[in-house]
């Protein structure tokens, strides 16, 4: 069950500011935003590396990873690590305990899991690679932009040293190595780098503000949490849906936000701009890699509101409960779109619900809050109830 308190917990990290004793910019650089580009790094390198990874493991390492980091909030990355290096054991069994409440009411074994991935040094050992090294491909990516501003910060040359050197101790897996030397792969994640600018609800005052990459990490981890609630979810059925959550916005690299209030405002103008964002995915970021990807990258991208399943390597549109009665099998690569629809708008309805909370109004904050109340209420998809979800941030 995913609780009140949980849903504000994935919400305190965008208020976390990153390389905040340096000049840096203002958009994007909070943790939220961080941990979503770093799970974008980690499905590159995991595609890089191949079939030898349990993709399951992977997108659940990226989650508990992610909360750790909430519950550790801002400590300076050199005394991170040197405090995990010198007491790691007994820092993983606090955070462990401080996200016990919350966690462990999530179903599916989600939190012996974490436990196990904290406390088992062998559990995962590949998928832990992958993230370590998303992490410092991350953290390097926000370096690389702040190193100009900040030459006559102190240390800022030994900061620079350290990346280089956590870098080059991430080079412990073949797909590393093919990462490392795919100049198109790596201006696809700096390319993809660029929603951690694009701010959400760009008409409206809000506090704290939030950009889409962040926005779609909490899609990806509140689908992944609802999925694993339904009856014996398959492991393709829990991956696709944190990566069709973490990929449903990516065509806003190219075009950008387009608000929902203007995609309605003239009837069929919602289809002419995803065929647009289709184009303009096909043209621009395709090329950036393997053909061997496209598909599978289609697949999450088209329709990406439908549920839907792959028949004799065509898709299909089903609904999510046709999923859970029929498809509920890796061979079907089920998605729950409308899950991840749901998602997506109780994500724009909480941050919504903070702003009003805080007393700041607009028209539009207060509209979208409105319509996305009254949509939801006592609303049950695939046998999620979104009715209680929304309920919990009634004004």
């Amino acid at each position: 069950m995913i609780t009140k308190s949980l849903i504000t917990l994935i919400y305190e990290s965008a208020s976390i500011q990153r390389w905040n004793d340096h000049i840096r910019p203002w958009t994007g650089f909070t943790e939220l935003d961080k941990q979503a580009h770093k799970m974008f790094y980690a499905y590159v390198l995991a595609k890089c590396e191949g079939s030898e990874v349990d993709m399951k493991k992977l997108v659940e390492g990226g989650i508990f990873e992610f909360f750790h980091r909430s519950v550790m909030t801002d400590i300076k990355p050199p005394i991170y690590h040197k405090l995990v290096k010198e007491k790691g054991e007994q820092i993983d069994k606090w955070v462990i305990e401080e996200l016990r409440e919350d966690l462990s009411k999530i179903g599916g074994g989600f939190f012996s899991r974490m436990e196990r991935y904290f406390l088992d040094k062998e559990y995962s050992a590949l998928e832990k690679q992958i993230l370590k090294a998303a992490h410092y491909h991350a953290s390097n990516w926000e370096f690389n932009i702040i190193y100009p501003m900040n030459t006559q910060t102190f240390g800022i040359e030994q900061v620079k040293r350290e990346m280089a050197e956590g870098l080059a101790a991430c080079d412990t897996f073949k797909g590393f190595r093919y990462f490392a030397g795919s100049e198109y792969l790596q201006l696809f994640l700096s390319l993809i780098g660029k929603l951690r600018y694009q701010q959400r609800w760009a008409k409206a005052v809000r506090v704290p503000q939030t950009f889409v990459m962040g926005h779609m990490l909490v899609v990806a981890i509140l689908s992944y949490f609802c999925v694993l609630e339904l009856d014996e979810p398959c492991d393709a059925r829990l991956v696709n849906s944190f990566m069709g959550g973490l990929l449903h916005d990516l065509p806003e690299v190219l075009t950008r936000d387009i608000v929902s209030p203007v995609k309605n405002s003239v009837k069929g103008l919602d289809s002419i701009i995803h065929e647009i964002e289709q184009e303009q995915v096909k043209e621009t970021i395709f090329p950036l890699l393997p053909p061997s990807w496209h598909d599978e990258l289609n697949y999450y991208l088209k329709d990406e509101f439908s549920s839907k399943v792959k028949l004799d390597g065509k898709t299909k549109l089903v609904t999510s409960d046709e999923i859970t009665r029929l498809y509920n099998d890796g061979h079907f690569e089920p998605v729950d779109g409308e899950i991840i629809r749901g998602c997506d708008h109780l994500s724009a309805y909480y941050e919504a619900y903070m702003s009003l909370n805080y007393g700041i109004r607009s028209e539009q904050m207060q509209g979208g809050y409105d319509h996305l109340h009254g949509k939801y209420k006592g609303k049950v998809i695939g046998g999620v109830n979104f009715g209680d979800l929304f309920g919990y941030f009634e004004l």
